[in-house]
């Protein structure tokens, strides 16, 4: 019910009181529990899942401060699904989640901290510090396109140079399909955005 009445809207503004709302509430906190479900392991974490909890640490930060509590639960809500997909059950992810979930939902929160093993209350833990290294992007989907209409993508790492990147593109074996043996015209690079192939 606490979850549900942040998640309702501002704070500022009147919000219709509709119960069905707390159908999608109750699903996000099942997800929740669901990921505790097979068992927490202490292995590290994998980048992917760093950055999921990280992006959630900052945008929670924010929102608290300006009493944005709304939009706090949909980030949560995002959050979760993420690391649902990511099939994350790392110890180094979830506690801190937690920690910052648990002025939203006190009591199952609480619940799943002492599953965790500890022996105090949630409500004394640290809250979490973001670390912006974890959301700095190593790679980059570049776009190739065929005169003009986008065909595929390729990721690579964002350090390459120009001459790096066309190398790569043109000895891609999709690269090859596209141009049909033609030799290409121009082959324009933007750096962190797109590759364009003129035939």
């Amino acid at each position: 019910m606490r979850l549900y009445e942040m998640f309702l809207g501002p704070l500022e503004l009147s919000k219709p009181w509709n119960t069905n709302g707390i159908t999608g509430v109750h699903g996000f906190l099942k997800k929740l529990w669901k990921l505790f479900a097979n068992g927490v392991v202490d292995t590290e974490p994998a980048k992917a899942e760093l950055k999921s909890l990280h992006k959630s640490i900052k945008k929670i930060t924010e929102d608290i401060e300006r009493f944005s509590f709304n939009t706090s639960v949909s980030n949560f809500m995002i959050c979760v699904n993420e690391l649902t997909e990511q099939k994350c059950n790392k110890r180094a992810i979830l506690e801190p989640l937690l920690i910052t979930l648990s002025p939203y939902a006190p009591h199952i929160t609480e619940e799943l901290w002492a599953q965790l093993g500890h022996k105090e209350s949630i409500a004394y833990a640290s809250f979490p510090a973001f670390n912006e290294s974890y959301l700095v992007e190593d790679n980059f989907a570049y776009p190739i396109s065929f005169n003009g209409k986008m065909r595929f993508n390729i990721e690579l790492p964002l350090t390459l140079s120009v001459p790096e990147i066309e190398k790569i593109v043109m000895e891609a074996e999709q690269t090859k399909k596209y141009l049909e043996g033609k030799t290409p015209k121009k082959v324009i690079i933007v750096p962190k955005k797109i590759v364009n192939i003129v035939v």
